[in-house]
């Protein structure tokens, strides 16, 4: 929505930004849902989700490929920021954001925080090695006993840390920080937002109006 009639609000994510994002989010829980099947046969019943163990297993292939595409797209789309760190985001990394302590100053940053570079550069290189791993034991019959049972032993430790991964980035953008989500659902923020958690990013667009 334009600034001009929303004046305390400042642009933040493109429409195409957030459709990518949401692409990545629903192919991830769709892969996660299906996966636990999978991973334990505690989590089989999980399947019925899917109607059969058949159907959920083909679900959760597709949405792996999507999963990996549109994972791979964001940090090509954002590498430029992503992976560059400067003074502020190792001031960042090295107070690990401020969330474990109790004074309320905030560390200039830019429109990705070093936590936010941090998790992106963790989700590409995670994406690799589920994609990977996945289209191996996909058609494990073509390698080998052993690549394949790394394959399994990999893509279940990786699919152990991106939950964890996922339930810290959920919490971050949601509760611990409110006003985050905001971005992502409505591609604005709140100037005050912007101000505290991106004063570098929210300075350098006012420069630019």
């Amino acid at each position: 929505m334009p600034n001009l009639i929303m004046p305390n609000y400042v642009d933040r994510f493109t429409t195409a930004d957030r459709l990518l994002h949401w692409t990545v989010a629903i192919a991830f829980f769709l892969s996660l849902l299906s996966g636990l099947g999978l991973y334990a046969h505690t989590f089989f019943g999980y399947f019925d989700f899917f109607g059969t163990p058949q159907q959920g297993i083909l679900v959760h292939k597709w949405a792996g490929v999507i999963f990996f595409v549109s994972s791979v797209l964001v940090l090509l789309l954002h590498a430029a920021e992503t992976c560059h760190f400067d003074a502020d985001d190792r001031a960042w990394m090295s107070k690990l954001g401020g969330y474990l302590s109790r004074k309320d100053d905030e560390i200039p940053q830019g429109k990705i925080n070093a936590g936010q570079k941090l998790f992106n550069i963790f989700l590409f290189l995670a994406t690799l090695v589920m994609g990977v791993t996945g289209l191996i034991i996909w058609d494990p019959t073509s390698y080998g006993r052993g690549l394949t049972q790394l394959s399994l032993m990999l893509h279940g430790l990786f699919f152990t840390l991106l939950i964890m991964m996922a339930i810290a980035h959920i919490y971050l953008a949601s509760i611990g920080n409110p006003g985050t989500l905001e971005g992502m659902l409505w591609g604005r923020v709140k100037k005050t937002w912007a101000k505290k958690h991106a004063s570098k990013w929210f300075q350098d667009i006012a420069k630019n109006g």
